[in-house]
């Protein structure tokens, strides 16, 4: 007798990662970030011995800006 590869009555695996939880907590400390390195945008714009090192929080609210859509879709696959 052969074994059913794929049965309908097993549930899908989410991995820990993957979780609503966990998603949840990601989008609240991007946010974070996003909102740190906004201020950080703005207060090297007011400085002008910083006006060159401003790459570092534009780069940093880029980096958190990804990582917060990409949870969001994750988020949003999670609930359809």
């Amino acid at each position: 007798m052969r074994i059913e590869q794929n049965p309908l009555f097993r549930k899908v695996i989410v991995p820990w990662y993957d979780s609503k939880i966990v998603c949840r907590i990601i989008i609240v400390c991007t946010l974070f970030a996003l909102l740190f390195g906004l201020v950080g945008i703005s207060a090297a714009n007011a400085t002008e011995m910083y006006n060159d090192y401003i790459w570092v929080p534009v780069a940093l609210t880029a980096v958190s800006a990804g990582v917060l859509i990409a949870s969001v879709i994750r988020l949003v696959k999670q609930y359809k």
